[in-house]
């Protein structure tokens, strides 16, 4: 695969970098495509001993990092940028081939790596603190902000690239360095992710220990999430996984920011656009396979337009081209792995148990153009909004449709669940749109308007509230959460007020 090659990914590749070294060791890690089941390549496993090397470098690179004025740290950023751009499509096919969705969303991912980079470079000219006034006379009071260290981030399969762009670019330009633990079900991307940017260390000759890579199982998850040199931990995937760490990252008075799991839901009101909720419904239920903590997993429909909107759905559905990732007008391509296919039948069973009417079947597809096993049918079943089944995020193209009456009571069935991370409301009904926008309206991190419930953009905040773990990553403020605020106060007068009037005389 010339993908591959122009990569330089090879059939075994090291899986543990400090930026410019790459380290072995003698266990492997291999990488199955979903597309065909084949194994694409292996990476090696980083062994305890490898890991605190990486972790020694990491530290020695950020006493150096931090004293680099952000706007040269920007610049760094911006030649990072430049090397992505050169390099979008080879990497979009590899994360469509390893992780298995679209190659336009493939790209998108890369891009989305590019488009962090040039907001970071904007960024590091405006890492800005705040003035006050003090109530002493002759004194001064500021906050500034303060590179924390090394970052330690842990991202999920479904976003092999975009996550870690997210957090190591808005790290770098703060003056922190990185250590990154991928998922090990998509491990060769960050090999080529950590190949691309280590031409621009070495070009730059940026100390080692930068920008780092470590590869395996949750092993390295615990090392991390336990490593006090490593005061801020970003965790992007499952709600159970974000507990257990978040417990053990306390326990040591550590940082955490967790994108953990979604829910999401669209609600539908009288009066709304139907052709534009079809198109934001159908995309958010069904791109990346439903694999994206974002995916519209319920549908919340007002019972005047149900019966037509629900046509219309159906219709859509059978639009629906599934296959090879790569090929050309694919929507949907498989699963990430045959777990997640088991997860999909077991949803199913389950939700036909607990009184489920199914309007597009699911099924496992077989055939010559289905051979890894991995590929779904996406399906849709009518439900009671209180269903067991509904309250669960299950990571893959399964969608919940149910009716409502008035928009207080969608409102409610929407903030129902566990989880707090995205939602959509179609309308053009000004009232409605700021009811669902107000305090009382959505409970999510991601409140959005005539459209559907992912694709984000990096410009905001993006995250979650309740068990989705409370994190912000990406655009708006998000950059403090890789800082440590500190606040001084200098004093310029040849006297020594206390504040809050204190006297504290010592006499002649």
């Amino acid at each position: 695969m010339d993908f591959l090659k122009n990569l330089q990914i090879h059939t075994t590749n090291p899986g543990t970098s400090t930026g410019t070294q790459w380290f072995e060791t003698e266990q492997l890690l291999h990488s199955f495509s979903p597309v065909d089941g084949k194994k694409i390549a292996s990476v090696q496993i980083t062994s305890k001993e490898v890991y605190e090397k990486v972790i020694e470098r990491a530290v020695s690179a950020f006493s150096i990092w931090r004293t680099i004025p952000a706007p040269k740290r920007g610049e760094i950023v911006r030649q990072i940028g430049e090397e992505f751009r050169e390099h979008k499509r080879d990497l979009g096919m590899l994360v469509s081939w390893e992780m298995g969705k679209s190659l336009q969303e493939g790209m998108g991912e890369v891009q989305e790596v590019i488009d962090i980079c040039d907001f970071a470079v904007g960024l590091s000219r405006q890492l800005y603190g705040l003035s006050m006034h003090s109530e002493r006379p002759s004194h001064r009071m500021y906050e500034q902000w303060h590179p924390i260290g090394v970052v330690g981030i842990i991202t999920a399969f479904n976003f092999p690239a975009a996550v870690w762009g997210w957090n190591a670019m808005l790290a770098l330009v703060c003056g922190d360095v990185c250590v990154w633990k991928p998922s090990e079900k998509t491990p060769l991307t960050a090999v080529a992710c950590q190949k691309i940017i280590q031409k621009v260390i070495r070009k730059n000759d940026l100390p080692e220990g930068l920008s780092c890579l470590v590869t395996g199982d949750r092993n390295i998850g615990e090392w991390i999430s336990g490593d006090n040199r490593i005061p801020l931990v970003s965790a992007t995937g499952s709600t159970r996984m974000g507990k257990e760490l978040s417990q053990k990252i306390a326990g040591r008075l550590g940082r955490s920011l967790l994108e953990l799991g979604g829910n999401n839901a669209i609600i539908i009101t009288p009066d709304a656009d139907l052709k534009l909720a079809i198109v934001g419904s159908v995309f958010g239920a069904t791109g990346t396979t439903g694999q994206r903590c974002t995916t519209t997993r319920r549908l919340i429909v007002h019972s005047s337009v149900y019966k037509e909107f629900k046509e219309k759905l159906v219709n859509a559905y059978k639009q629906l081209r599934i296959g090879n990732p790569l090929d050309d007008g694919i929507h949907v391509g498989p699963l990430i792995d045959t777990d997640a296919v088991k997860m999909y039948e077991n949803a199913i069973e389950q939700c036909k148990s607990e009184g489920g009417r199914f309007i597009v079947e699911g099924e496992v597809l077989k055939g010559n153009n289905y051979t890894s096993g991995c590929y779904v049918q996406p399906c849709i079943a009518e439900v009671d909004s209180q269903l067991p089944i509904v309250m669960k995020e299950t990571f893959a193209p399964i969608l919940y449709l149910m009716k409502y009456d008035n928009l207080e009571d969608a409102i409610a069935i929407q903030n129902a669940v566990p989880q707090g991370l995205s939602s959509a409301i179609i309308t053009t009904n000004m009232r409605e749109m700021e009811l669902f926008l107000s305090a009382a309206g959505s409970d999510c991190g991601i409140a959005n308007v005539n459209m559907g419930t992912s694709g984000a953009e990096i410009g905001g905040a993006f995250g979650g509230e309740k068990e989705t773990g409370g994190g912000r990553e990406s655009g708006s403020d998000s950059w403090k959460a890789y800082m440590r605020r500190q606040t001084s106060t200098v004093n310029y007068g040849r006297d020594l007020p206390l504040a809050q009037g204190i006297v504290f005389d010592l006499g002649e």
